[in-house]
């Protein structure tokens, strides 16, 4: 369920960005690693992982929505629509695919190119592969965690209530 009062939403969002933070580590640790295409890989798993996990915190995965009254439902989906940018519209609410996070590594493609550029120069390119791979990650996770979160920001003051369906 989405959160009720801004206190939660608020920890929600705290808990959110930690998340993005330990992601975007681990992506940056991989990028450390002088092979090609290997933190590419390893991002587009990261991705896959953690834009519905965030999806999950806010209350906002399909599974969760489908869960919502009817009225309700469509309250939100009309949200959603109205908050979020064109990227957040294919990411809320929704099952997240390779497609989905091509796009996202698309919008950051010159990030990753250099971060593959460098990665042959010795220690040094490993630092700002393994940077630019963190800096990446740690953009478009909190991007989502930003949208999902003025989605719910809103709902709260919408006074949308929630009630899950029996059925």
């Amino acid at each position: 369920m989405i959160p009720n009062s801004m206190e939660e939403l608020n920890r929600i969002y705290d808990e959110a960005k930690s998340m993005v933070t330990k992601r975007a580590t681990m992506s940056g640790l991989t990028a450390a690693i002088p092979l090609p295409g290997v933190d590419v890989a390893a991002d587009v798993t990261i991705m896959l992982e953690l834009l519905p996990a965030i999806n999950r915190k806010f209350g906002l995965s399909p599974e969760q929505i489908d869960q919502l009254d009817h009225a309700v439902k469509q309250q939100l989906l009309v949200i959603i629509t109205s908050v979020g940018s064109e990227i957040g519209k294919q990411l809320i609410g929704k099952v997240i695919g390779k497609e989905v996070v091509a796009v996202l590594l698309k919008k950051v493609a010159t990030r990753v190119a250099t971060k593959q550029v460098t990665k042959f120069i010795p220690f040094i390119g490993q630092a700002v592969a393994a940077s630019v791979s963190f800096g990446a990650m740690k953009y478009l996770g909190n991007s989502h965690v930003d949208e999902c979160y003025a989605v719910c920001k809103r709902a709260i003051q919408e006074g949308i209530k929630q009630e899950e369906t029996l059925g």
